[in-house]
């Protein structure tokens, strides 16, 4: 284990590893097959990326998530390992160039997604690397009762015949008691070495809220601990309404989702991560490679879809150790809302053909044609153009994403047209005075042979790859080009894009995957309905109900919920708050919000007196949310 302290010192700067990670890596170099399940934040991509540097060969990553894979991968680069990624939208040639880099050029890690892996050309080629370990990230991705089930990781296990003697290491966050069962069983790993840590956070208090004017409760936690919050919310408009909101009543506020551009994404999140704002209201886009360790809470304004994201997203505070809270704010209406977006929009076999088959017509593909064609897209416009209603269409075109039929990638992205204005001499020049240059210019160069005669398309991570550097650092010299007169340079918006991965098929096509929506469709409501049990189950201790969702049961309450705390308030202050709120209601109707104010009661007695009232039918809420007497 000492070249593994060395190699974390070296690349990463750290004196000592996490537990478990030690152990888990010792695993791996023992040869042996390997399931890690660590919480969000555990470390989880340095359980196989030590290893891989340890021995000789290449580690093949299998990834669902390109956005991911693009962020691994610049990370690596950024700390001079070599790492290249086979996302969509690249061209079979283009892949066949990349996997022979891997023979020759000196490359420790190979990411693909599981679809690559079903393409027999693909297979073969990547039977003659020298693999010395087979990762597989969000391992739960690969069994049905898992929340993000995709059938095309169920082939992987294609890769055990052809690596006999390769360890494999898979990794998730979140897997319950059946989860685990199922990747054991999927990847047919051979008596494999187990690792997880409890999935209690005990420096974490979860609280579920019951409350009509979310935005009166958010100022409350904000003011009461001004460090580091996440406000999760369900959808962009949100994110930036309530963000506005919170600036206008005196917050350091910014904003995160998936259509920002790239660098307005960086610039929001230097801002939060510096603590030049104290609070980022994001979308569940927001959250990946994220290691702050002070965040001190994390606040969820809509019901999540299912207990995985919720506790991967809540386990982004008080990383630090420090107490922390995990707040979820709720109303009755919430319920009816969260059925209608997560159950009621999903589609059912006849919209998702339907669907799949005026994709391809807007795109003009032919019958047996479009493997491997990228396109940009709006969803907005396509639902409109077939009247199609737009959650449902986004719920289609997520399942056909997870089969594998096409990627669906809702990563704002940039097109980016040049044009070099100088002559090749004058260029040639310019790299002898600028080496810093020199890589990214001819990596340009060298693919683009018109560049010099007419203003040309470029594939930004095509040229990350050719020239080894971060797309990061490419924008920046492509910029700095631009600034000194020596391309024409500009860049397109699109909101996401659409990579079709196999040939068009129509009711074939779809056929072959309808078996798997209907599971999916019970699955989601399950889950859904778990998530309501965990909000309106006002007899257990929420850190037990998601210590029990997971399986750890029997696990005692852990005295720092809303639950735990709510016991604390004793029967005598209760009846006496009681008598106080009920005398004031019934002079006139009054918000919780109202009745807080006037009678400085502690939040948690307010709702727990509210609540007691509410059951004995001594009062009731009107449509304004106001109480009255019944």
């Amino acid at each position: 284990m000492s070249k593994a302290h060395e190699l974390l010192k070296k690349y990463w700067g750290y004196d000592s590893f996490r537990y478990p990670q030690e152990e888990i890596i010792a695993s791996v170099l023992d040869g042996k097959d390997t399931l890690a399940l660590l919480p969000t934040g555990g470390g989880k991509s340095l359980c196989f990326q030590i290893p891989a540097l340890v021995n000789e060969g290449i580690c093949l990553v299998i990834s669902p998530l390109v956005a991911l894979m693009k962020d691994q991968v610049d990370n690596l680069m950024k700390r001079d390992i070599k790492a290249i990624a086979l996302t969509g939208g690249i061209h079979a040639d283009e892949v066949i160039t990349l996997l022979d880099n891997c023979v020759y050029g000196n490359y420790k890690f190979l990411y693909v997604s599981p679809e690559r892996l079903q393409q027999d050309w693909v297979l073969e080629k990547i039977k003659n690397l020298p693999l010395n370990l087979i990762a597989i990230d969000e391992a739960h991705c690969i069994s049905q009762w898992g929340h993000d089930f995709r059938p095309s990781y169920t082939k992987i296990n294609l890769l055990k015949p052809l690596f006999p003697n390769v360890p494999m290491i898979a990794l998730t966050a979140s897997a319950t008691l059946d989860v685990k069962k199922d990747i054991i069983k999927q990847l047919e790993m051979q008596q494999p070495k187990l690792f997880q840590i409890s999935f209690a956070r005990e420096n974490i208090g979860y609280f579920v809220y019951e409350t009509e004017d979310k935005g009166y409760k958010i100022e409350q936690i904000l003011k009461k601990n001004p460090e580091p919050s996440i406000i999760y919310v369900r959808n962009r408009k949100m994110c930036h309404d309530l963000s506005f909101q919170l600036s206008q009543l005196g917050f350091q506020t910014t904003f995160y989702h998936g259509g920002l551009p790239k660098r307005e994404k960086e610039k929001n999140m230097h801002l939060w991560m510096s603590e030049k704002a104290q609070v980022i209201v994001a979308t569940n886009a927001f959250g990946m490679g994220i290691d702050k360790p002070n965040v001190r809470t994390v606040i969820h304004v809509q019901l999540p879809e299912n207990l995985e994201n919720y506790y991967q997203e809540s386990g982004r505070a008080g990383r630090n150790g420090e107490k922390s809270f995990a707040v979820l704010l709720h109303h009755p209406s919430d319920t009816v809302s969260a059925q209608s977006q997560f159950i009621h929009s999903l589609p059912d076999k006849e919209f998702l053909k339907t669907v799949y088959n005026k994709l391809c017509n807007y795109f003009q593909i032919a019958y047996g044609e479009g493997i491997d064609e990228q396109f940009s897209f709006n969803l907005n416009h396509f639902c409109s153009q077939y009247q199609f209603p737009v959650i449902k269409t986004y719920n289609s075109l997520t399942f056909l994403d997870r089969q594998g039929i096409i990627t669906f990638s809702q990563e704002y992205s940039e097109k980016i047209v040049l044009q070099f204005l100088l002559e090749s001499k004058e260029v040639i020049r310019y790299i002898s005075l600028n080496p810093q240059d020199e890589e990214v210019i001819l990596a340009v160069l060298r693919n683009y042979s018109g560049i010099y005669d007419m203003p040309t398309a470029i594939n930004l991570s095509l040229i990350s790859r050719k020239s080894n550097q971060p797309e990061a650092v490419i924008e920046a010299t492509l910029l700095r080009l631009k600034e000194k007169g020596i391309i024409e340079y500009t860049a397109k918006n699109n909101d996401s894009s659409i990579t079709f991965n196999e040939v068009r098929e129509d009711e074939r096509t779809i056929n072959r995957v309808s078996k798997y929506l209907e599971a999916q469709n019970e699955l989601k409501q399950n889950k859904l309905q778990a998530v309501l049990d965990y909000v309106t189950d006002k007899a257990h201790c929420k850190n037990s109900l998601i210590l029990n969702y997971f399986g750890e049961r029997g696990t005692a309450d852990c005295g720092n919920c809303s639950y735990c705390i709510s016991k604390k308030v004793t029967k005598s202050n209760s009846e006496k708050d009681s008598n106080v709120l009920l005398k004031l209601i019934k002079e006139k109707p009054l918000s919780s919000r109202e009745l807080q104010q006037i009678t400085k009661i502690s939040e948690e007695q307010l709702i727990f007196a509210l609540q007691e009232l509410l059951d004995n039918d001594f009062i009731k809420v009107l449509p304004n949310n106001k109480y009255t007497i019944n």
